[in-house]
C-alpha cells in the first residue's frame, strides 16, 4: 500500500477542534484538501502528520502551538492610523481583516481597538498560541496535483 511522502499531492478530509472540542475548522461538506507535502503549504505539523499515512487512513493528532500557528507574540499589535484605511472601512472589534504586505503576501489581523484616530491590530494569527486537534483521513495520494485551488468556499487550509 502506497504511503504518504514528501512530494507526494495528498487529499485529506480534516476536522481541526480547539482543547474544548469546538470545531475552528472542517473539510465537512466540502471537496478535499489537496496538500503538496513539503511545500509548507500548512502548518508543519499537520503535513508532518500525513507522512506515512495510506489511504483510507484515519488518525488523530494535537498540535501544540509551537507545531500549528506558533506563539503570540504581544509586539504584533500595532496601531495603524485610520486615514491609512478605505473611508467606508467600519470595523468592528473581533472582525479579521486581510492585509497585504510585499513581504508577507496576505495575512489576517484581528481588529482589538478602535478610536477616531487609530485601529489597533492584533497580526499574530487568528489561532497562535492555541493547542489543535486535528481529525484527518487521508482519501487519495497522487504524484501530480490534480484540482485547482479549492473554490467551495470553506477556509480549506
Amino acid at each position: 500500500m502506497r504511503k504518504v511522502k514528501s512530494g507526494d499531492y495528498v487529499k485529506v478530509h480534516y476536522t481541526g477542534r480547539f482543547d474544548d472540542g469546538e470545531v475552528f475548522d472542517s473539510s465537512s461538506g466540502c471537496k478535499p484538501l489537496e496538500v503538496h507535502v513539503g511545500n509548507s503549504e500548512v502548518i508543519p505539523g499537520f503535513e508532518s502528520a500525513l507522512l506515512e499515512m495510506g489511504i483510507n487512513d484515519k488518525k488523530t493528532f494535537k498540535l501544540d502551538a509551537s507545531d500549528a500557528y506558533g506563539e503570540r507574540d504581544d509586539n504584533l499589535e500595532q496601531n495603524f492610523r485610520r486615514s491609512d484605511f478605505p473611508e467606508d472601512f467600519k470595523p468592528d472589534i473581533g472582525d479579521v481583516i486581510i492585509l497585504e504586505s510585499e513581504e508577507h503576501g496576505q495575512f489576517p489581523a484581528t481588529v482589538k481597538s478602535i478610536d477616531q484616530e487609530s485601529v489597533l491590530l492584533d497580526l499574530n494569527h487568528p489561532l497562535a498560541g492555541k493547542d489543535l486537534t486535528f481529525d484527518v483521513e487521508v482519501v487519495e495520494i497522487n504524484d501530480q496535483p490534480t484540482e485547482s485551488p479549492c473554490d467551495c468556499g470553506c477556509s480549506c487550509s
